[in-house]
């Protein structure tokens, strides 16, 4: 028994510099007219066709390298704020160092730091523990 319902293409939708190539090839379609042409559409089951163009956009930003989420190109990070190194005196007169800052220099709950003020600086000296005094021996 053979069906007449229309079948998409076997292919998948053009990615990357196949993609960015194509669309300039279409310059002169319209943005719906591209996204069919590339592969960005479903057949019903009714046999009409339904555009795909948030995956289309969504495979152009990603072609064209863009990050809109923030996040790191290696994937370890979980998005929010970086460290710029640089903070505020709070309103209660404490500084306050961020998470950001002691993961990066790899601290622990304890660490313990000399504080030394220069004349526009104050410099934090990380003060070696007794265990790791003893491991080093």
């Amino acid at each position: 028994m053979a069906t007449t319902t229309k079948k998409k293409a076997e292919s998948s939708p053009l990615k990357g510099e196949a993609l960015l190539a194509r669309v300039r090839e279409l310059e002169n379609l319209t943005k719906e007219d591209k996204a069919k042409e590339c592969g960005y559409y479903t057949v019903m089951p009714d046999g009409s066709e339904r555009l795909n163009m948030m995956k289309f956009l969504n495979a152009l930003i990603d072609a064209e390298g863009i990050e809109l989420d923030g996040r790191a190109s290696n994937g370890n990070s979980r998005g929010g704020r970086s460290a710029s190194f640089r903070i505020s005196v709070q309103a209660n007169g404490n500084l306050l160092i961020g998470a950001a800052y002691t993961k990066k220099m790899e601290l622990h709950p304890g660490d313990e730091f000399e504080i030394s003020l220069g004349r526009r600086h104050i410099h934090l000296k990380q003060v070696s523990s007794e265990a790791e005094l003893a491991e080093a021996s």
